[in-house]
């Protein structure tokens, strides 16, 4: 989760626009929660556009209309049926809280091909789940790609991942980035780090590509 402070706000042709001191990860269609600004501008919306410049409105064919000669960096932008607001400084909060959910407990207990009892062994492996499919969406966000938080991509991603969510589990019980043995003359192989084969499943450690 990410909490941005709020310094400036302003509101045009039913899009509010809020300034924020440090930059984001947001994107276009991310979900966000703003409070502490006022009843106007507080709620939780999809984020239309980050515009870097001062946001002049809608024009005839509905397209948004920038001043480029007046840049405004960190700005987040969404749609708010209200009341023009002029250009004043804030406070409050923008909240961003990303939450994927690609693969299931279920999934990398196929993949494993075992039966989980335990209700320890449950919540392990379910947080492993949680885990891969974050990190996994997190990745492939910094190596450029914009994808669905519920919606996995393709189906080399979600193999990706429960791989990914399989070594974290089983894991469990041994030291740094091996799988739990007795056998103290052996070398694992390492299975946390990211292998290349789960690097080529997700697509990253390269540009995204169309």
């Amino acid at each position: 989760m990410a909490v941005y402070s709020v310094t400036n706000k302003y509101l045009l042709d039913d899009f509010a626009v809020l300034q924020l001191l440090t930059p984001t990860e947001l994107e276009a269609g991310a979900s966000i929660v703003v409070a502490g600004v006022d009843a106007t501008f507080n709620g939780s919306y999809t984020v239309r556009a980050l515009p870097q410049y001062e946001f002049l409105g809608v024009d005839d064919q509905g397209d948004l209309v920038y001043d480029d000669l007046v840049p405004l960096p960190n700005q987040v932008l969404y749609a708010k049926v209200a009341d023009n607001v002029n250009r004043v400084a804030a406070t409050g909060t923008l909240t961003y809280n990303p939450v994927c959910t690609w693969i299931s407990a279920g999934d990398v207990q196929a993949w494993l091909n075992i039966t989980v009892v335990s209700a320890n062994d449950s919540a392990l492996i379910t947080s492993a789940a949680a885990s891969a499919s974050q990190f996994a969406w997190r990745r492939r966000q910094e190596s450029g790609y914009f994808d669905s938080l519920t919606t996995v991509p393709s189906a080399d991603v979600k193999l990706g991942t429960i791989m990914y969510a399989g070594g974290l589990y089983r894991s469990r019980g041994s030291l740094g980035d091996a799988f739990a043995t007795f056998d103290g003359m052996g070398s694992p192989a390492p299975i946390i780090g990211l292998t290349g084969q789960i690097k080529q499943l997700l697509g990253i450690g390269r540009p995204a590509i169309a």
